[in-house]
């Protein structure tokens, strides 16, 4: 990799010997064929990305949360003030925010990774090693980032997706945390999928009427901005995204080279995802999604990444949550091929008519 440039492999798909392996092992399990639902397609599809059927179980499950502070958030486009980031860093840092006990509950650990938090340093250095900067630009008047800043981010991002895989990590969780984060990510949206700024604009924090029409004239303004650059994904990322949301699309696009599997959360990983799409284009088949909120923005960019939600339980807070809520379906999909009894291993006798082929 060139200093300057920054280039993604070709990516290659998940295993298919593997994919048919485990939709032939579905088929002989003590079961009737397709009655786990999507269970059964979880299964397959994990087996698919580890490249051996029965998968393996899970063993380091990480959540790896990117936050940053928006501009924009000072144009009141959230229910919350712009410091309110750096303080629910410090609570997170301390085990104490939402994502430390979901991630507990469901067997995952927790990194979290200050990109642009708008505080002179960051609690320890092991967070703050890949700072960008303070902030970024309020992108209705002005570019989020530098060229510069912009290629930092992302190679940020790929240096954590390379340090978490050769740490043991064999499931990844991308979460964000960043007062306004909504509004940079609904501006990707609706550039990546040609939608207009009333489609994308959701209520975010659980913003008021006039907060959000302040946020709707913020996304027309920026989406316009980002319509003029929307060829390169630098380019967006440098105009509209901020250093966390670019740094989360390097680190996605960087899983799915490495060839780990991905639940994406909310509306700001999936924003990230669209640009990670382009960077590296195939990524997407290593990434399942683990919910759908009720953002816009959200909904369209899952339509456009042809991913199906696994929960819809309105889990709207970030950081992750939503996706570590369906860790557990993973796990007991991966369960389920790999410890489940054959027809012949139990002795029961299988269907009178085989199962119709799909």
């Amino acid at each position: 990799m060139e200093p300057d440039d920054i280039e993604f492999p070709e990516i290659t798909p998940p295993d298919d010997h593997a994919r048919s392996a485990a939709i032939a092992l579905h088929d002989k399990l003590v079961k009737p064929a397709g009655s786990l639902g999507r269970l059964e397609e979880l299964g397959v599809w994990i087996a698919a990305c580890q490249g051996q059927s029965p998968p393996r179980p899970f063993t380091r499950p990480r959540v790896v949360v990117f936050a940053g502070d928006h501009g924009i958030a000072a144009k009141g486009v959230s229910a919350y003030p712009p410091e309110v980031t750096a303080q629910l860093l410090g609570t997170m840092l301390t085990g104490g925010a939402a994502i430390n006990v979901l991630a507990a509950a469901a067997g995952a650990s927790v990194r979290v990774v200050d990109l642009a938090v708008d505080t002179e340093a960051p609690a320890t250095r092991s967070i703050g090693e890949f700072k960008v900067r303070r902030g970024s630009g309020s992108i209705d008047v002005e570019d989020a980032l530098t060229a510069a800043e912009a290629k930092a981010a992302v190679r940020a991002g790929i240096a954590i997706a390379d340090a978490e895989v050769d740490g043991g990590a064999d499931l990844l969780i991308p979460g964000d945390l960043g007062i306004g984060n909504s509004t940079p990510a609904s501006v990707l949206v609706a550039a990546l999928t040609g939608s207009e700024p009333v489609a994308v604009v959701g209520r975010g924090s659980g913003i008021d009427d006039a907060a959000w029409m302040r946020k709707a004239a913020a996304v027309r303004d920026a989406l316009r901005r980002a319509r003029a650059v929307l060829a390169d994904p630098l380019d967006l990322l440098r105009t509209t995204a901020g250093a966390d949301i670019a740094a989360m699309a390097g680190f996605l696009a960087q899983a799915a080279a490495r060839r780990t599997p991905v639940v994406l959360d909310g509306l700001v990983a999936c924003a990230a995802a669209l640009v990670a799409e382009d960077l590296a284009p195939g990524a997407r088949r290593w990434w399942v999604a683990g919910q759908r909120t009720a953002e816009p923005a959200h909904a369209l960019a899952l339509e456009h990444l042809d991913l199906g939600p696994l929960l819809e339980l309105d889990v709207r807070l970030g950081e992750g949550t939503g996706a570590v809520t369906a860790l557990p379906l993973l796990m007991m999909a991966a369960r389920v091929l790999a410890e489940t009894a054959t027809h012949e291993q139990a002795g029961v006798s299988g269907p009178l008519i085989p199962a119709p082929v799909s």
